[in-house]
């Protein structure tokens, strides 16, 4: 396969290199595309399913790569609207290569030729997975001894973020502002690290692409045990723009496999931060700040999100804690109970409603407050044309993300399990 992008770029002629369709052509489409044009999805009406379909959808015009959506839209920067794959990344020159000289060729294709997924299938037990995930943290914890804010580099990447402590304390969670964040109650939280700011694209996209080939990703069995997304069906990022911007539109479920990808990754336990420990990080122990200078919202945002730490922090040294994109919790949304609380937890038991906090760019003033809390519903995934409705994006929530925290205490696997594995939907795909 890289011989022919070699030979093409010392100018060897297309017609000289005949295209095998079964070894050169095939493994790109299971790679790059089947995921969303298989037979049964068939994204944008168009399915890899022979020559002959894919020349009635107007897919591929033999013999004229740039007039053949297939290839165009495959060679669009990532950036671009339309281009394919959605969300990135570009395909490889050497595929581009590939795909542009069968097509140029005619875009033979054998009869009878199927394409097949090379997807790997999910652990038999989730739960070994996860106790392999914690003895790792375990061996890694002396080397992960932490004082104070430090900075993480996800291994064999040069992407990295910020870990702020966060100190044990006390505070009165709610507000007497509105009925679902009443009865005022004292809640105690352990002390834990939280992220400066939201989970980028930067980050998240390496999870989000790492199980799209069909192959190990990263010769690490314990990582590749995990499930992941789905491609996408739309650019996720809807032209608002992915360097160094918050990740937008996953599910909670989605936010906590990130978490237990990220643990197994870098050997430090993360996940989700409960309802009450995000309070309690937004609070900082300090009166309300002002929204101008701290927060991006609807009457500075230019409707769309913003780069991350763009704004002031709060007193704790967390950015965007009000306003850009709203953040996941771990939370089923629950009424709040009167009596004393330490580390609370509502574990979600189903998709619907759990709780995102903070505001975004697309909320009024009112809606930015460290008290206010949003329920999740169906309607955040309107837009999802697969049938079930994907368990991993929220089409229609263009203003959610999240943050992950990192407790002091290590849990055990069961509890590790618990928080990795909350309001997890039945018809996993």
């Amino acid at each position: 396969m890289r011989g022919l992008w070699i030979a093409a770029l010392l100018g060897v002629s297309c017609a000289a290199q005949n295209i095998d369709f079964a070894k050169d052509v095939a493994p790109v489409l299971v790679e790059q595309c089947l995921a969303c044009h298989s037979a049964g999805k068939a994204a944008g009406g168009v399915a890899l399913s022979s020559r002959e379909v894919l020349i009635a959808r107007k897919a591929i015009v033999p013999g004229n790569p740039e007039a053949s959506p297939l290839y165009r839209l495959s060679a669009l920067p990532s950036s671009q609207p339309g281009a394919m794959p959605p969300g990135g990344p570009r395909l490889p020159d050497d595929q581009l290569a590939i795909l542009k000289r069968w097509i140029v060729q005619g875009a033979p294709w054998p009869k009878g030729m199927a394409l097949a997924s090379t997807t790997r299938t999910a652990p038999a037990d989730e739960h070994d997975t996860v106790r392999r995930i914690r003895q790792r943290i375990l061996d890694h914890q002396s080397a992960a001894a932490k004082s104070g804010r430090y900075s993480v580099t996800i291994p064999n990447t040069t992407v990295s973020f910020q870990m702020v402590p966060i100190p044990a304390g006390e505070f009165e969670m709610g507000s007497t502002s509105k009925p679902d964040e009443q009865p005022q109650h004292k809640v105690r939280v352990d002390a834990f690290w939280m992220q400066a700011h939201e989970v980028t694209w930067d980050e998240y996209r390496l999870f989000m692409f790492s199980q799209q080939s069909g192959k190990v990703a990263t010769a690490d069995g314990l990582v590749d045990a995990i499930a992941g997304p789905t491609r996408p069906y739309v650019e996720m990022s809807f032209g608002m723009g992915i360097d160094g911007f918050p990740a937008i539109s996953m599910t909670q479920h989605a936010a906590n496999k990130y978490a237990e990808w990220l643990s197994a990754k870098t050997g430090e336990f993360y996940r989700l931060p409960t309802e009450a420990e995000w309070e309690y990080a937004c609070r900082a122990n300090s009166p309300a700040p002002e929204l101008a200078g701290h927060a991006w919202y609807g009457a500075n945002s230019e409707g769309k999100y913003h780069n991350v730490a763009t704004t002031q922090p709060n007193a704790w040294g967390l950015y965007d804690m009000l306003g850009n994109v709203m953040e996941w919790t771990l939370d089923q949304y629950a009424p709040y109970p009167a009596a004393a609380q330490a580390n609370p937890w509502v574990k979600a038991t189903a998709p619907y409603p759990q709780v995102a906090r903070g505001g975004s760019w697309n909320d009024e003033a009112g809606a930015i407050r460290c008290t206010a809390r949003v329920a999740s519903d169906a309607t955040w995934k309107q837009q999802d044309p697969q049938l079930p409705k994907s368990i991993w994006y929220l089409t229609d929530a263009q203003w959610l993300g999240f943050r992950l925290v990192r407790p002091a205490k290590i849990p055990n696997a069961g509890e590790m399990f618990g928080y990795w594995n909350s309001g997890v939907e039945h018809d996993e795909q």
